[in-house]
């Protein structure tokens, strides 16, 4: 077995049997590759049902010296992921990473927006220009709807359903949710589709999307983000902010609010609540009025 063809057996199962979406998809691949080229530039002559433990070993301990723990473990998960795939394709009888474990990696936060600062940006925003009602409207639906780049970038016209107040999002592994739309966020997504969107030549493929660029074809992740980090410059926010930050901010200030958390979860799209219970960490303000406000013995009397 070619390394070329495990690898593409092994997106093909995780296409179809996991249900992966691309990008995660193109991320496996990427470290699988890393480990195919370290392969060959240190003249290691071993196919998939060849490698062991000692020859991995070697591979993790160089990288240690390259890449941040979060990354080192990314790569040792994924690489024990495809082992594992082979020996339930019955390719192999063991797995040379069962023993390897993984860096320690504390729980990393994620960054926040304050109301002010989401204000100040949506506020840096000319709404003379071309593009100003769109990316008004493309922050309003980030925040709004706490999406996922990728889940904006595909939103779809059909998608929305204003009788009923909501928006069906297809998340990872083209899982499907609906998602409570605000007044705030429909009135900006309207006033785009109404008045700007209705006067562009759409590109036949792109008919149904609702963010387009300015040659009427959809939006690109990197455009997202462009977008977004040029806003936060030009509002003075001095924080890393990414289209993310938004989802982040989006969770934070519903369970800052008294949202429950398993609400939160479904509109998120996560599978598992462990993955939402992160942000019960960003805000310790917030779980002591929690205890304030319901815990029987809240007074000393």
């Amino acid at each position: 077995m070619t390394w070329r063809q495990a690898i593409e057996d092994y997106k093909n199962y995780l296409h179809i049997e996991r249900g992966l979406a691309a990008n995660s998809i193109k991320g496996y691949e990427r470290d699988l590759l890393r480990f195919t080229y370290w392969l060959d530039g240190n003249k290691i002559v071993l196919d998939p049902l060849q490698v062991d433990t000692e020859t991995v070993q070697s591979f993790i301990y160089q990288i240690a010296k390259e890449i941040a723990p979060r990354s080192q473990a990314r790569i040792i998960s994924g690489l024990r992921g495809f082992f594992a795939y082979l020996i339930f394709e019955k390719y192999r009888k063991t797995n040379p990473l069962e023993l390897i474990e993984s860096p320690k990696l504390g729980r990393k936060l994620p960054a926040t927006l304050n109301l002010q600062e989401i204000d100040a940006m949506t506020q840096a925003i000319d709404m003379g220009a071309p593009q100003g009602q769109r990316n008004r409207a493309i922050l309003e639906t980030l925040y709004g709807c706490g999406l996922r780049v990728s889940e904006l970038t595909q939103l779809k016209i059909s998608d929305l359903f204003f009788d009923e107040d909501f928006i069906l999002v297809t998340g990872k592994g083209d899982k499907q949710r609906f998602v409570p739309l605000a007044p705030l966020t429909r009135k900006y997504i309207e006033l785009y589709k109404e008045q700007v969107r209705v006067h562009q030549q759409i590109d036949p493929k792109s008919q149904d999307l609702l963010f387009l660029n300015r040659r009427g074809k959809g939006m690109s992740r990197a455009m997202i983000f462009t977008i977004v980090k040029q806003l936060a410059e030009k509002a003075g926010v001095n924080k890393k902010v990414s289209p993310h930050t938004f989802r982040h901010s989006f969770a934070t200030h519903l369970l800052e609010n008294g949202a429950d958390l398993r609400a939160i979860q479904q509109m998120l799209g996560h599978e598992s609540i462990t993955t939402t219970e992160v942000y019960t960490h960003v805000d310790s303000s917030h779980l002591a009025r929690v205890i304030d406000r319901f815990h029987p013995r809240k007074s000393a009397n």
